[in-house]
């Protein structure tokens, strides 16, 4: 993997999997570029739907699986291809959920990939910790922190903002979502 991107915010709900998706497909439109999205989101998988790939299946035997795959150079992987229906919810603790990212980076086939692009839940726990560990005798390139422009969504990607000062995550940008948003009834 040459280049490694996470999507990150504190706040859930300000568009991370949609950034994820759309940078992945942006990316993946050099027919020579390699693309692999990874949803580590384990408890709110929603890359699978955003992608349209619901209700496509993986084999639970990741050395020899086939990761599912938009287009022939943009390959994705998400606990929701592990799931019997979108609707199961993932009741795990912490341990269960690393050992979940690490088998992804780990034992997915990817082949050889120009990016992978990280798409992670809200905050700064468990994932975002395990998957910056696994990662980093490799080299993250950056983060790129996704906000909205309310005040309770800057607070929380302030914290985010520090956790990446805190682990060494080079910020590669901020993405400011709903911006051109005026409530009609306000």
């Amino acid at each position: 993997v040459k280049h490694k991107i996470l999507v990150l915010s504190g706040k859930g709900g300000v568009g991370k999997s949609t950034f994820s998706a759309h940078l992945a497909h942006g990316l993946a439109e050099d027919e020579n570029t390699q693309i692999a999205l990874l949803d580590i989101d384990i408890c709110g998988p929603s890359i699978p739907k955003i992608m349209g790939l619901e209700g496509e299946q993986v084999i639970a035997v990741f050395q020899n699986s086939q990761n599912s795959y938009v287009e022939d150079n943009l390959g994705v992987m998400s606990v929701g291809f592990l799931l019997s229906s979108p609707d199961d919810a993932v009741i795990w603790r912490g341990p269960k959920k690393n050992g979940m990212i690490k088998q992804f980076l780990r034992d997915v086939d990817w082949g050889e990939i120009d990016y992978l692009i990280v798409d992670t839940p809200p905050g700064t726990s468990d994932e975002h910790l395990s998957v910056v560990h696994y990662l980093s005798a490799a080299h993250i390139d950056g983060a790129v922190v996704i906000t909205t422009p309310q005040e309770i969504s800057l607070q929380d990607v302030r914290k985010e903002i520090n956790f990446c000062h805190k682990v060494k995550l080079p910020i590669i940008g901020v993405v400011e979502n709903m911006s051109g948003f005026v409530c009609p009834k306000c």
